[in-house]
């Protein structure tokens, strides 16, 4: 098995894309589509309540293997939950990386991002800054200290 995607759930899809497009700087590699029909109910059918099924959804990210779904469902009722604590069991937060922390980070806080760390830490040769999207989606900004390797390999050797 190899990994595919991880999927972001907003209620605005296409304001979400604009937003991870022109602040971020990810690429949409498929533009946002609705999905109705047989098809997506027979997928997605027992997990949501509503009929009929309807799932709006965009690629976005830097290439092939490096993308984020951004999903939406527009016949479910919204939920509005409160902001999830960083130490809850589940998918925690989505981790960018970039060239200059500082300027991502004035760019970001101007986009209306909110910054949930006062400034920018040093850890494992990566300096790193902590927010949330316009959604409330976490996400980490990482700068690696040598660029010519994975923010994984930062650390070490």
């Amino acid at each position: 098995m190899q990994l595919a995607h991880t999927a972001i759930c907003v209620p605005d899809v296409d304001a979400a894309v604009a937003w991870y497009e022109s602040v971020l700087g990810l690429t949409v590699l498929s533009p946002p589509y609705l999905m109705e029909g047989d098809s997506i109910t027979d997928d997605m059918g027992e997990l949501l309540p509503t009929r009929p099924v309807a799932v709006k959804a965009a690629i976005i990210g830097d290439g092939e293997d490096h993308v984020i779904e951004v999903i939406g469902y527009p016949n479910e009722p919204g939920a509005h939950n409160e902001p999830r604590a960083i130490a809850d069991t589940g998918i925690s937060h989505v981790g960018i990386v970039c060239d200059d922390i500082d300027e991502a980070r004035a760019r970001i806080e101007a986009a209306g991002g909110v910054f949930i760390v006062n400034g920018v830490a040093d850890v494992a040769r990566l300096r790193t800054t902590w927010f949330r999207d316009p959604w409330g989606v976490v996400f980490i900004l990482m700068q690696k200290h040598d660029p010519s390797r994975a923010y994984w390999q930062q650390y070490g050797g």
